[in-house]
């Protein structure tokens, strides 16, 4: 079976989206049956691996100030892509970010969310133009469309109206790298970032209105002085967009230390840093899936996260879920989990428990079958 696969996510800084499509793709690769191409925006090969951008930040900075960048950009994928189709005749073609090229064959597209839709001021405006001309053809092309979560299954048979029946939901899984670390084994990364282990309360995203950041520092900052000193809270993500009103209402958090802003962080310096924290403050308003929270639950640290979208089915009974948009709620919820040990431990072991349930493995092999069913049912 050979399978082209976008890999375009893999370029850059590996956020959630980037996660899951390195994740399935090594999967993927290692199925005797199948022959793997990699499309990493203008040329196709098998080797899966994450690639730097040596313009990234000018990328993102053109993207914003040129007028239809995204179309440029499609279009000028779509040519590359559309030649090496030509060229190496595949069976499938696995969309794992949204918008699919156009492909005179079957089509497996994975949705990740309809934020776009529930919350387009989140977005940049160019994001939601694009999204809303290219992403509605993809989804009528697939043969099959896998969706992370049953949310999002709801969320695209309810805007959408697509058959259940084409769509699978396929959930992301747990990176090895999360786990459970002792005080010694994840020292010299805390160090490094001036951690102390479990003294500290942790908040992991990329920085964008959705994950509503400005809402957990707002929460934060209620908390009573003495627990702030004991607890400082530490953010950790790449710098997305919007971000003027949460570096407004971080600054004198920093200024205090009663915060500290990290930035992004290899795979491994995060897996240690979640592992050490003794919390996951996670109070996003609408997520498709949410790995953060499962990563915090592999590590066997306790989670503060909303009651909406797709978070009740990660979360589960293993953390607080508290409304987003009740500051009052997030801060009670860190008050009670921070000042009682004895609940972080108890959530800690349910949640480690819980996070056994999503395996890379899992979604590899429902994704393989639907490629297999996607061919089928073109023939």
């Amino acid at each position: 079976m050979r399978v082209a696969y976008n890999a375009t996510s893999l370029i850059g800084p590996l956020t959630g989206i980037g996660q899951y499509a390195y994740q399935l793709a090594l999967r993927i690769a290692q199925r005797e049956d199948v022959d793997l191409f990699m499309f990493y925006a203008h040329f196709f090969e098998r080797r899966v691996a994450p690639r730097s951008h040596p313009y990234q930040n000018l990328r993102g900075m053109l993207r914003s100030l040129v007028p239809f960048a995204y179309d440029i950009a499609i279009w000028r994928r779509q040519r590359k892509f559309t030649l090496g189709a030509q060229s190496i005749k595949f069976d499938v073609y696995h969309e794992p970010n949204f918008l699919a090229f156009e492909f005179d064959g079957p089509l497996v597209l994975t949705v990740h969310d309809l934020s776009w839709i529930r919350y387009p001021h989140t977005h940049p405006k160019e994001r939601v133009r694009a999204m809303h001309k290219y992403f509605e053809p993809s989804l009528r092309r697939a043969s099959i469309v896998l969706t992370v979560s049953e949310f999002v299954k709801r969320e695209v048979i309810e805007v959408f109206g697509i058959d259940p029946s084409k769509i699978r939901v396929t959930p992301n899984g747990l990176d090895a790298a999360f786990r459970p670390m002792g005080e010694h084994e994840a020292h010299s990364a805390l160090a490094r970032h001036g951690l102390a282990y479990r003294s500290y309360l942790l908040s992991v995203g990329t920085l964008e209105p959705r994950k509503n950041l400005q809402a957990t520092v707002q929460a934060y900052s209620t908390l009573p002085k003495e627990l702030r000193a004991q607890f400082p809270l530490v953010i950790v993500g790449a710098k997305g967009w919007h971000t003027q009103e949460i570096q407004s209402v971080l600054a004198p958090l920093v200024a205090s230390g009663e915060a500290k802003v990290l930035g992004y962080l290899e795979r491994d310096d995060l897996a240690a840093v979640t592992a050490g924290a003794a919390a996951l403050v996670y109070p996003s308003i609408y997520e498709g899936f949410g790995l953060p929270p499962l990563e915090a639950m592999g590590c066997g640290v306790p989670v503060i996260s909303s009651n909406v979208s797709s978070l009740p089915e990660v979360v589960g009974d293993t953390g607080l879920l508290v409304d987003p948009f009740d500051i009052d709620a997030i801060a009670a919820g860190m008050r009670t989990m921070l000042e009682d040990a004895s609940l972080r431990a108890s959530l800690g072991m349910k949640a480690l428990e819980r996070s056994t349930a999503f395996t890379w493995e899992a979604c590899a092999d429902a994704t393989y079958t639907a490629y297999r069913d996607a061919i089928a049912t073109s023939r």
